[in-house]
């Protein structure tokens, strides 16, 4: 994970209770594209290569297992699964044979780990970046919402052994709408994330 990202600078003191929400922080897992947009207005991949079958797989997937996870027992036994599980399958085999006869016409979104603010994303890039640089990204939020928005490279941090470099970024453009979501799934991945470590501990005095 990379909870060493900060993705913005620490929220003054002098912020009000819904301003500061903008500041939360946690480490998350989400489904991320990004491209380097340039001067004219076109974007180009940060990131080479053509996307894999598990890639594909678990890009597709990931939504599902999210909305499964969040709503437990209740939605297993749904009628409205099995036809999601039919247009996740639909969708890979359509994306695999796109892949394989125009691989440039496939760009997704895939799993990244992140840092997330409601002011900034921090995340790993294999490629160095400038800071400055400015990026179209979209992001996946469990278990259906799409943001698209524009960030800006503020720190770039290479990592140890050469494993890429750590971007710190800052949102330019995200819409107000895009925030709340985003700010929603922040608090609510927070207090499912404190909720596990109780469990965990609670469990540990038992064992």
């Amino acid at each position: 994970m990379t909870s060493h990202i900060m993705t913005s600078m620490e929220a003054p003191s002098s912020t009000s209770q819904d301003e500061r929400r903008e500041w939360i922080r946690i480490d998350d897992r989400v489904l991320m594209e990004y491209r380097l947009l340039m001067e004219s207005g076109h974007t180009l991949p940060v990131e080479a290569g053509t996307p894999t079958a598990d890639m594909i797989s678990t890009a597709v997937g990931k939504p599902t297992a999210d909305l499964l996870a969040r709503s437990g027992d209740s939605f297993v036994g749904s009628p409205v699964l099995p036809w999601i599980m039919k247009v996740d399958y639909l969708l890979e085999v359509i994306l695999n044979a796109l892949a394989a006869s125009r691989p440039d016409s496939v760009a997704m979104a895939r799993p990244m780990d992140v840092n997330l603010s409601g002011g900034g994303v921090g995340f790993v890039s294999d490629r160095e970046l400038s800071i400055g640089d400015q990026l179209a990204v979209k992001l996946i939020l469990p278990p259906f919402i799409l943001i698209k928005a524009t960030i800006r490279v503020i720190r770039v941090m290479p990592q140890a052994g050469g494993q890429g470099y750590a971007i710190a970024t800052e949102f330019v453009d995200l819409k107000p709408d895009d925030q709340e979501h985003l700010i929603r799934h922040i608090l609510q991945a927070q207090a499912e994330q404190l909720r596990a470590r109780r469990r965990a501990a609670a469990s540990d005095r038992l064992s």
